[in-house]
């Protein structure tokens, strides 16, 4: 009885040991952020898959969704809501893939900042291996009119919020996803961020950004949001009206190329996005140009935010030109990361 107690015993500290091993340690060094001690580079992309018809996230498609990500050598998805779904989870981390889990503030309770319960969605899966980091707040300093007009109000529950996590997850960093370069309030108003992303529309030239981001702060920054849609409201140069995918591409290859030319200040982007949302504009069961995003003039090339044309992929998982930029820059980058 006692040889097999000392084996069971010898059993379980293998496990455990096994399972610690197979955890990986994210963490702050300077502007980096590292995963197991090595720089991680994000090359990523924005994911909100909804189906045609609905205005609800939906996941029926993840399997093909991660396989044409993989396929582009994208290694972050960003999603704007925790996903609740141990078995999606499972599958992201299967594909090698990192999630960065976004919070919203009042969501009626549901995993959000204001009631609080986000912790308990942090508590829940703070030990998955998809997890690159948690985020809080997207362009929310675009909408003071949500927090009694007073911008204070929301960088109080963000910087709250940071410490709240900080103190039940050691393990992951926490972020904002801000509109464009935060002010000095911003700034100094939530130390206990680790990592700031920034929604970044500067046409098809985001290089000033980053200078100007390292006058602000050393702490690491990546773009969570940059890109281009796919149609051009009017005609531009040498790009035509209606649907373009030309304009789409060229701006994406532009915009890519600068971001991993300043990896020294930039850790990457999560580009804007996988897949063409038809609910944005309204009349789910069409494809609509239109719609309306905050401090949106400098999407290239119209000026103007077609919110259901962002797709580097359309509705029907079609690959567009910019997908194949997408996947031409990754690649080139992947092969760098293991020279």
């Amino acid at each position: 009885m006692l040889k097999k107690s000392l084996y069971l015993l010898i059993f379980i500290l293998f496990v455990s040991c096994n399972t610690q091993d197979k955890t990986d340690r994210i963490s702050i060094s300077g502007r980096q952020i590292l995963v197991n001690g090595t720089p991680y580079l994000i090359k990523g992309i924005c994911y909100h898959p909804v189906p045609i018809g609905s205005d609800q996230r939906d996941f029926s498609n993840l399997t093909q969704d991660l396989a044409l990500m993989k396929e582009a050598r994208i290694n972050t998805i960003r999603v704007y809501q925790p996903i609740d779904d141990l078995e999606v989870l499972d599958k992201i981390d299967e594909a090698g893939i990192k999630l960065i889990v976004g919070f919203g503030y009042n969501q009626g309770g549901n995993y959000d900042i204001l009631s609080g319960s986000f912790i308990d969605y942090v508590k829940k899966y703070k030990d998955h291996q998809s997890i690159l980091f948690w985020e809080l707040g997207n362009e929310y300093n675009y909408h003071p009119e949500w927090f009694e007009g007073d911008l204070q109000n929301w960088y109080r529950a963000l910087n709250s919020a940071a410490s709240s996590l900080h103190r039940i997850d050691e393990s992951h960093p926490v972020a904002t996803a801000h509109g464009e370069l935060p002010d000095s309030l911003a700034i100094n108003s939530c130390p206990n961020l680790d990592v700031w992303g920034l929604n970044v529309y500067r046409w098809d030239n985001p290089e000033p950004i980053f200078a100007e981001w390292s006058a602000i702060s050393s702490k690491p920054m990546y773009l969570s949001e940059a890109g281009a849609d796919s149609y051009m409201t009017i005609s531009r140069n040498e790009y035509s009206q209606g649907e373009n995918q030309k304009a789409q591409a060229d701006a994406d290859k532009k915009i890519l190329d600068i971001i991993y030319q300043n990896t020294e200040i930039c850790s990457g982007v999560t580009l804007f996005s996988l897949i063409d949302t038809w609910w944005k504009a309204g009349e789910n069961e069409v494809q609509n140009p239109g719609g309306w995003a905050p401090n949106s003039s400098g999407v290239p090339y119209d000026g103007t935010p077609n919110e259901e044309y962002w797709g580097i992929l359309d509705i029907h998982r079609n690959k567009k030109e910019a997908y194949e930029i997408v996947k031409q820059k990754f690649t080139l980058l992947q092969t760098k990361d293991l020279d």
